[in-house]
């Protein structure tokens, strides 16, 4: 077996690959772009059919980007996979409050997650509008909950939480609320999925 050890080699036959296993999407091509995306995170074609972009996602979200917002992230192995070089380039930085202390006496203190109280702290700054959550479903449970009473007004939500408790349900939520957003319907997601979705809006 002949072992590619060309980076661009690999990336470009891995995408033509998954081009010619989906075949024709029906989709925009900037949503067929994140759809490749997420399939080549995956290696998994018929998660295809999972991944939801909204009416205005994509719009809403290089907007936000183009403005210079910042990224939160629900946990930092997610933080850690997306381009910061690009997204420092447009004025925006990405944060993850996980492991500050404050954030873990808070959320005992009131008897909630980490990642419930992160999602507080974070939408009491305008300039926090993309929110990305690959792992946690309290984190994406409670993002909604802040939106739906008027807390929070993000310009995008990627929402890919995984598992099996509540995974699955806090995306059913997501896509009754009327923001922009990006998720991957049912158990499967993660940070490498959320991290294929922003990187992909990132390179537009």
């Amino acid at each position: 077996m002949e072992i590619i050890q060309d980076p661009q080699e690999i990336e470009r036959k891995s995408m033509a690959i998954i081009a010619d296993e989906l075949g024709e999407l029906d989709c925009s091509p900037a949503e067929e772009k994140v759809i490749k995306r997420v399939v080549h995170a995956t290696a998994d074609p018929e998660i295809a059919e999972s991944v939801i972009v909204s009416e205005t996602a994509i719009e809403s979200g290089l907007k936000s980007l183009e403005q210079g917002s910042n990224i939160i992230t629900d946990v930092n192995m997610l933080k850690a996979g997306i381009n910061s070089r690009k997204v420092n380039e447009l004025g925006g930085a990405i944060n993850c409050f996980i492991s500050d202390e404050q954030i873990a006496e808070e959320a005992k203190e009131a008897g909630i997650t980490r990642s419930m109280m992160c999602m507080r702290k974070a939408v009491q700054e305008q300039e926090n509008k993309i929110f990305v959550i690959g792992n946690a479903p309290t984190a994406l449970f409670e993002l909604i909950k802040l939106v739906n009473a008027g807390q929070a007004n993000p310009g995008l939500i990627i929402g890919t939480p995984v598992g099996f408790v509540g995974a699955k349900e806090s995306k059913l939520e997501l896509e009754k609320v009327d923001v922009p957003y990006i998720t991957l319907r049912g158990r499967k997601g993660g940070s490498a999925v959320a991290a294929s979705i922003m990187n992909a809006l990132l390179y537009l």
